[in-house]
């Protein structure tokens, strides 16, 4: 009996199934293959998300000192420096972060900022304690600072309201008696003062004309 080259007696036949299955699997890595790559997909993964960290940190970084430039323009309250951070891209919880952050060092101080509004506009400008509210409300102040800074502004409105309207005089001698009313109650009006304060004060401001005495309380 002839042999096929490479078979020998007692050698069993294999089907082509069984012969496919004893061969190795040459695409499939071995262990030391797998781990390498594992390692190596780790570092990329540990890269990026370095990277990433770096990214949102410089990114914060960033929107410190954008808000911080803003407040060395002028005081801002907590809302409107909210706004500002808004502006720079960073996430929600990083701006909350910032603000408490610059809460805590003082850069924002919505007690002070209540303040400066009450020198400027009520000191300077000469507003009433209404016009006071709008700029507050305006800024986006705290309701509770702005509340209490306006119980601390003086009890004397009608007496400053008297002292804006008899000045004012002096540029409406030429208007009758009718168009000086309508005006300095415009004036006042627009100024913030109430609206007791404000028929006093014209009251006042025309009977003083002809070198009458000023009204004034004590």
């Amino acid at each position: 009996m002839t042999y096929l080259p490479g078979a020998a007696p007692g050698m069993k036949r294999r089907s082509p199934l069984q012969a496919a299955a004893a061969e190795p699997d040459a695409a499939e890595p071995d262990a030391a293959e797998t781990d390498a790559d594992a390692d190596a997909d780790a570092e990329v993964d540990a890269d990026y998300e370095t990277d990433a960290d770096a990214d949102a940190f410089d990114q914060r970084e960033r929107a410190e000192k954008v808000l911080l430039h803003r407040l060395r323009g002028r005081s801002l309250s907590t809302v409107e420096a909210l706004l500002v951070l808004n502006g720079t891209g960073v996430d929600s919880g990083e701006a909350s972060e910032i603000i408490e952050k610059f809460i805590q060092l003082q850069y924002l101080d919505e007690a002070k900022l209540a303040d400066q509004i009450i020198h400027s506009h009520n000191v300077r400008k000469g507003l009433g304690r209404t016009g006071v509210e709008a700029e507050m409300r305006r800024r986006k102040l705290d309701p509770s600072v702005m509340m209490d800074k306006l119980e601390e502004l003086p009890d004397d409105e009608a007496e400053r309201a008297i002292d804006l309207a008899t000045k004012r005089m002096g540029q409406m001698e030429r208007f009758d008696d009718q168009t000086i009313d309508r005006r300095l109650t415009g004036f006042l009006m627009r100024k913030g003062y109430s609206s007791a304060a404000v028929r006093l004060a014209v009251k006042a401001a025309m009977d003083s004309r002809g070198g009458g005495s000023r009204v004034r309380f004590r």
